[in-house]
């Protein structure tokens, strides 16, 4: 027999093997054919491994979102990988706003209190951007390799023993259905010794796979450990993140009084407090040394008439016509307007004249 006769009858077996499990796997889900049901535990082992399958995946996918949110730099990461290529460095977003804020506070002037306190959080974010990428690289080292290697490699050779497990127990099947046909006695010899065989591949085909699955706990110890690792990376990069930005805000705070920002207002809007004699103190002096307090004879002002001078502690830019905009440091007249609301007072400056903030102004003796 050539070669060329060797595989003509091999493609022929191969089409008669593949036609009997196709009819077999026809006539059980037309209910016409008995199927063989694998054992309990086997069953078990095999939902186990397929639930591990899902909920790797979905973990594994949601950890790069949460890692590169971008998800045009995951695609780009997903090529590079599969090249085998490495991926160019880029800056991610703390780093490149952590050089915006150096290049204002260098174009604004470091001797100014602005440009400084720019050049410090930019100097910080770029920190925070250096934390963030020692989080993804141990991260994915440590935590996504193991998964996707589990995915990848474990898992498809589990897979593959389990389709051949499905082929052998058609053929197992099948060669049921056709001792219970066979008439004669010489098929009927024929049939059973197919039989023999067919359960005896089934059987070994059985045992392998369920060696394989019982591998599967060893995997659950395998990814509790990469677990512990993530965890650890997360927590020494949110310990960072915190010591640096508690080392800013104590440079910051380290500003002149007249530089330090109040956390509960905004640059359109006054702090609501004039009724009280400090504004905002008790409540912010707690969470946040950028803290400013303004004097309570301003208060006072509000109860008696005249004019007085009034220093500008930061800069206001005007919400309408009816306010007056105000650059820090400058000295301006202020007087109450009976009638106007209590957060507020008439301020002058030349022939400019508009409401502005209590909030922004410290009194002249």
């Amino acid at each position: 027999m050539n070669i060329m006769d060797f595989n003509v009858k091999k493609l022929a077996a191969d089409a008669g093997t593949f036609l009997s499990r196709a009819v077999q796997f026809t006539e059980e889900k037309l209910g016409q054919a008995e199927k063989t049901e694998l054992d309990a535990h086997l069953e078990n082992l095999l939902s186990k491994a397929e639930c591990t399958k899902i909920w790797t995946e979905k973990i594994m996918k949601q950890t790069e979102v949460l890692l590169q949110p971008n998800p045009n730099a995951r695609i780009e990461e997903f090529v590079y990988e599969k090249l085998d290529r490495k991926a160019p460095s880029r800056i991610n977003n703390p780093e490149l706003l952590g050089q915006y804020m150096i290049d204002a506070g260098t174009e604004f002037g470091p001797g100014t209190a602005y440009g400084n306190a720019l050049i410090k959080c930019g100097e910080t974010q770029k920190r925070i951007g250096t934390a963030d990428r020692e989080l993804i690289q141990t991260s994915a080292l440590n935590f996504l390799t193991p998964l996707r290697n589990f995915i990848e490699g474990d898992y498809k050779t589990i897979a593959k023993e389990r389709k051949l497990l499905q082929n052998k127990r058609l053929d197992l099947d099948a060669a049921k259905t056709r001792l219970k046909k066979a008439k004669a006695a010489e098929t009927r010899a024929s049939s059973e010794q197919e039989l023999r065989i067919t359960q005896s591949e089934f059987d070994r085909q059985a045992e392998i796979t369920r060696l394989l699955l019982e591998g599967i706990s060893s995997t659950h110890a395998h990814h509790l450990r990469c677990l512990n690792d993530f965890v650890e990376a997360q927590m020494t990069y949110y310990a960072q993140c915190y010591q640096y930005m508690l080392d800013l805000q104590k440079q910051l705070g380290s500003f002149p009084s007249n530089y330090h920002s109040n956390n509960n207002q905004t640059s359109m809007a006054p702090v609501p407090s004039a009724s009280s004699n400090v504004i905002g103190s008790s409540a912010l002096t707690s969470t946040s040394n950028l803290v400013i307090t303004s004097p309570s004879n301003l208060t006072d002002l509000k109860e008696c008439s005249g004019s007085r001078r009034a220093r500008v502690l930061y800069d206001y830019d005007a919400a309408n016509s009816t306010e007056l905009s105000l650059l820090a440091d400058e000295v301006i007249t202020v007087f109450s307007v009976v009638g106007m609301d209590s957060d507020w007072l008439m301020g002058e400056r030349g022939n400019q004249k508009g409401r502005v903030p209590i909030t922004y102004l410290e009194l002249l003796n």
